[in-house]
C-alpha cells in the first residue's frame, strides 16, 4: 500500500483543473485543519475532498477484495469514521464541506454542479 498516492491523483487533478478554470484559487493539503483537505478554498471558509470509491468505501463499491476479509472491512470501517469525524470537526469551526466522489467525476455535470456551488458561495 505504501506505493498508493494519497495526493496529486487523477481525480484530485481533474477536480483542481475545473476549479481553476471557474476562476477560483485554493490551497492544497492544509495541515493545520482536521483531515488535511484536498482542497482549500480559504475565502470561502469551503473544503473540498475528492474521494476514491474504493478506499472509502462507496456504494458504488460493489467488489471487496477476497483475501484478508477482515483486515479490509476493518481498514473501510476506520476510513469512514475517519471521514465523518473529520466532517464534524470542520462543519463545527464553520467551514463548508463538499465530498466529490471518484465515481462522480465520470458524468461531467457532478463536477459543473460542484463549480456552480463553490462560485455561488
Amino acid at each position: 500500500m505504501s506505493a498508493i498516492r494519497g495526493k496529486d491523483t487523477k481525480p484530485e487533478l481533474q477536480v483542481r483543473r475545473a476549479i481553476h478554470a471557474a476562476g477560483l484559487r485554493y490551497r492544497l493539503h492544509r495541515r493545520d485543519l482536521p483531515g488535511s483537505p484536498d482542497i482549500v478554498l480559504g475565502g470561502l471558509k469551503t473544503v473540498v475532498f475528492v474521494h476514491g470509491c474504493f478506499w472509502h468505501a462507496h456504494s458504488c463499491q460493489t467488489s471487496k477484495p477476497k483475501t484478508r476479509a477482515a483486515f479490509w472491512q476493518r481498514k473501510f470501517e476506520a476510513n469512514r469514521a475517519r471521514d465523518r469525524r473529520v466532517r464534524y470537526f470542520l462543519k463545527a469551526a464553520g467551514w463548508h464541506v463538499h465530498v466529490i466522489w471518484e465515481c462522480e467525476l465520470k458524468r461531467e455535470a457532478s463536477l459543473r454542479r460542484l463549480v456552480r456551488v463553490l462560485q455561488q458561495r
